[in-house]
């Protein structure tokens, strides 16, 4: 199980086996803070508990001071691993709330035979495992969890349509049957007397917001945001080896090199792009007069068909589990091209999600006007009127963008959202599968989360959905995987602690204001980033994806996949490279899960 992990850790190797109580546990490391002094499993003083750790914790050096006044005796200088050892022996359970960071950890307590384990509030790192009477096994990978014999290769119905569903497969589902992804802002702990697990939810973000705030308060807030902001970016500089930045020329990754460079001389950040030889698709040359005008060492690189059609297999293979993003392929060649230089890179993920940057917030007051003035009746004839609208290839084309909307008005708002992003609509998962889930059941996380969402303003609580649920399983995920297959470690500047909470009382209209997005966001990096970032509206980190699946060879029979029809998707891929049909994002679906399953093999849950 650790081989299987050598790409999330190459520098180092760990373990502690206990026959006595039947504990068996492996690490892998990357090196990035304390290189000599961080080995594990890392135990405290007297041997009575030990922790497995992948992360970082930002806040290490605060906790440190409270502990060593408290009387914890500490072996390490500067170790953030130990923190958590100590921390755990101070706080018990209550320890991961304390915690400013990315990380799943794993505690094992020998003297109360007690396994506590827990993962950060957003699932930046990942955590899997599999439990049953007198059997307990975890990993950070799924390709490493099933190299346990307790853990089967059988396929989960439920989560494989909700795969179909999403694009991704959300917490606490996971690919294979008897497998549970621990989610974000959740911990377990395992008794071994009783043999019995627990989770417990500690944090999830919900907003809370005065929607009554004045307007005067502007210049206060955005002050507060660029501070807030300020010292994320310090806290996430912190590293014993070379550090970067992704860089898109966007708004969010422009301001975290721009803040970067205020904690360190500009001329010593390297920061990396990725572009595409289709215009449509390129951001390279607004990446590179960011990095003129802040003055980084700046580091650039094409994906073309080519390159994409050559990576595609080994990349997809390697994923843990099927993904509907197709961006995973740039990202991969980001963080492979980043890693050539650097070990840690600086990202802006989670910007999006936290300022309203997506397109689906423009559409929600369209939204309720589409609900009162069209009957239900009528959104099949709507529908199939933009089916014969000439196809574009790009995905923020006027024609993918109605085409999607409409598909997602068809349904409540408490689901619009997921089906708007589905890559199969849920009216067809007939077509697909012998036993289709109703829309209920296939979005049952996002409706329960919806429904009891504390805020009742549409855009908080389509916010609360990106949040909750597609940053974790989808953009961290694939971020999470992409730089961990070339051992490169991403840090969130936008998830830090601080900026969060900040944006989880922010009202509503310093998000999304009259059509313009990330509206208190812009006005924190005024004077920071160049004007022209500011006056840029949002492109995706997308791929040409229409284009080059009708470019790629004619697609094999599908790997038999139990409860899947064989040959309906062979039909829809053969549809779209005649051009007759639109159906990127589930061809790259079927792909990814293709992918997936070739690497893994699935056993028949009848067998």
């Amino acid at each position: 199980m650790a081989a299987a992990l050598i790409h999330r850790g190459p520098d180092d190797a760990g373990a502690h086996i206990d026959p006595e109580h039947g504990v068996h546990l492996a690490f892998r490391r990357l090196a990035v803070v304390d290189i000599a002094g961080g080995r594990q499993p890392m135990w405290n003083e007297d041997g009575t508990v030990c922790v497995l750790f992948n992360g970082e914790i930002y806040n290490h050096r605060a906790l440190r001071a409270a502990l060593l006044a408290k009387g914890h005796v500490f072996r390490t200088d500067r170790s953030d691993t130990e923190v958590l050892v100590h921390g755990y022996e101070e706080w018990g359970e209550s320890l991961p709330a304390r915690l400013n960071g990315m990380f799943a950890f794993v505690i094992w307590d020998r003297a109360r035979r007690r396994l506590f384990a827990a993962r950060d509030r957003f699932g930046e790192k990942p955590f899997y495992y599999a439990a049953r009477s007198g059997f307990f096994a975890f990993a950070s990978e799924l390709s490493a969890l099933i190299r346990h014999p307790g853990v089967d290769r059988v396929i989960d119905p439920v989560a494989l349509q909700k795969f179909f569903a999403h694009g991704y497969i959300p917490a606490p589902n996971a690919l294979y049957r008897g497998v549970r992804k621990l989610p974000g802002g959740c911990s377990l702990t395992l008794d071994l007397d009783r043999f019995e697990v627990r989770e417990r939810r500690y944090w999830r973000f919900a907003i809370d917001a005065d929607e009554h705030s004045p307007d005067q308060r502007i210049p206060e807030l955005t002050e507060e945001l660029r501070c807030l902001l300020d010292a994320a970016v310090a806290r996430r500089l912190a590293s014993d080896v070379p550090l970067g930045v992704f860089l898109s020329g966007g708004l969010d990754s422009s301001l975290v090199l721009a803040l970067a460079a205020r904690h360190r001389p500009a001329d010593s950040l390297d920061t990396f792009t990725i572009g595409f030889d289709e215009p449509s698709f390129d951001e390279s040359a607004h990446a590179r007069q960011v990095a003129a005008a802040i003055g980084s060492r700046h580091h650039e690189r094409i994906l073309d068909f080519g390159t994409a059609r050559d990576l595609l297999p080994s990349v997809l293979a390697r994923l843990d589990e099927p993904t509907g993003d197709a961006s995973i392929l740039p990202t991969y060649q980001l963080c492979a091209f980043a890693r050539e230089h650097v070990t840690v890179a600086l990202s802006g993920d989670g910007g999006d999600e936290l300022f309203a940057g997506y397109d689906p917030f423009a559409a929600l007051a369209p939204a309720v006007w589409y609900d009162r003035l069209v009957p239900p009746p009528a959104h099949r004839l709507l529908r199939g009127v933009t089916d014969r609208l000439p196809r574009a290839d790009s995905n923020m084309s006027l024609d993918f963008k109605i085409r999607r909307a409409l598909m997602g008005l068809s349904y409540g708002a408490n689901v619009r959202m997921p089906v708007w992003m589905s890559p199969l609509d849920p009216a067809r998962m007939g077509a697909l599968f012998d036993n289709p889930l109703s829309a209920e059941e296939l979005y049952s996380e996002a409706i329960a989360a919806w429904d009891q969402a504390g805020a009742r303003n549409p855009v908080d609580r389509t916010l609360e959905f990106f949040t909750n649920f597609y940053l974790q399983d989808d953009i961290l995920a694939k971020t999470d995987r992409a730089s961990m297959m070339v051992s490169l470690e991403s840090r969130a500047v936008f998830l830090d602690n601080d900026v969060v909470d900040f944006c989880a009382r922010l009202p509503h209209g310093y998000k999304y204001r009259r059509g313009e997005r990330k509206f208190l966001l812009r006005r924190a990096a005024e004077g920071l980033v160049p004007a022209t970032v500011l006056k840029r509206p949002k492109k995706g980190f997308g791929i040409p994806l229409a284009k080059w699946l009708r470019q790629m060879p004619p697609a094999p029979a599908s790997l038999p996949t139990p409860g899947m029809r064989e040959g309906w998707m062979e039909a829809r891929w053969s549809a779209a490279r005649a051009g007759q049909e639109d159906e990127r994002l589930l061809l790259w679906s079927w792909l990814s899960l293709q992918g997936v399953i070739g690497r893994n093999g699935v056993l028949d849950a009848a067998a």
